[in-house]
């Protein structure tokens, strides 16, 4: 599974505005509303619920919210890099500043943790998270998350 099947380049967002974890979710689900056309209040209280069970804040100024909605058809991410960090609740107390958001079908199963698992892995690597920090574009993020060797990747940082 690569991170281009799950994000399109209109669903990368350099320099999203927020000021809380719920204004942040609220942004994620206005956003995946526009992609998707699911309600963005289902989305946003499907995220909340989540993050219920636990934060998604997964360390390192890393936030990977996500959940699994009946009415999704395909599993939809959204990147943001934030415009300023914010405190998440993450698992090491960090403020976050880059945001991977996954909905997925209800029925997605394994196809679900295998794409939280391709984001977590890509998100662990310092000198990708870098890369997104410094990048200057949403086009240049997108490309370097999804590994395109088109150039942009490499001229970013």
């Amino acid at each position: 599974m690569n991170i281009a099947d799950l994000l399109a380049p209109d669903a990368v967002v350099a320099g999203l505005k927020a000021q809380s974890k719920k204004q942040l979710l609220q942004e994620l689900a206005v956003r995946a509303h526009g992609l998707t056309r699911l309600s963005e209040r289902r989305i946003f209280e499907t995220l909340v619920e989540r993050e219920r069970l636990g934060t998604t804040g997964v360390g390192t100024g890393i936030a990977i919210p996500h959940g699994r909605m009946t009415e999704a058809k395909t599993i939809t991410g959204i990147f943001a890099r934030l415009e300023s960090a914010i405190d998440y609740e993450a698992v090491d107390s960090q403020p976050v500043d880059l945001v991977f958001m996954l909905l997925a079908p209800e029925n997605a199963g394994a196809d679900h943790l295998k794409a939280l698992a391709r984001v977590s892995r890509l998100l662990r690597d310092k000198a990708v998270c870098e890369k997104l920090r410094a990048a200057k574009s949403a086009e240049v993020m997108y490309a370097i998350l999804t590994g395109e060797k088109n150039g942009a990747a490499s001229s970013a940082a």
